[in-house]
């Protein structure tokens, strides 16, 4: 389970560090867009997708500049129990959120000034096509896929 678990971490970071967040974006419109006819809303996952990526530099800029203010008040992380180090958190938390719920504000502010209306009307910046690349990734991941999945049917569960 552990290697799974850092499998996915180090997939997602070759991933967010290799594409750029629009075509991120893009790609995570595209995939889903068979869900429009079950009316579910893709553009907007795909923006609050987007929008999440685009605000996690930011949150840990924040985070640093809230811990380092911290600590020269006088805030102790390191010592004590597990719990005593969640309670000492807690300084760090409540100001973190107040300005992401104020950053999430000013930004749902800006578009509506801005007039967004969602995926209405809305043409595409840059047309994506697949290219051979694309499918070599793509054979390459169903072959990666098929083989873990045989190695996880056909292996005992005991080695």
């Amino acid at each position: 389970m552990s290697i799974r678990l850092i499998m996915l971490v180090l997939g997602t970071c070759l991933l967010t560090l290799t594409t750029t967040p629009m075509d991120l974006t893009e790609g995570i419109e595209r995939l889903l867009k068979p869900l429009t006819y079950i009316k579910f809303p893709v553009h907007e996952l795909a923006l609050i997708m987007s929008i999440a990526l685009r605000f996690i530099p930011t949150l840990m800029e924040e985070t640093d500049r809230i811990v380092c203010a911290q600590k020269s008040r006088g805030a102790d992380f390191e010592s004590g129990n597990l719990l005593a180090r969640l309670k000492a958190m807690i300084p760090i938390l409540i100001p973190l959120l107040v300005g992401s719920f104020r950053r999430a504000e000013e930004l749902g502010d800006a578009m509506d000034s801005r007039c967004y209306s969602g995926a209405k009307g809305r043409t595409k910046y840059k047309k994506l096509k697949m290219t051979y690349r694309d499918l070599i990734s793509s054979l390459a991941t169903c072959a990666v896929l098929a083989g873990i999945i045989l190695i996880n049917v056909y292996l005992p569960a005991s080695i």
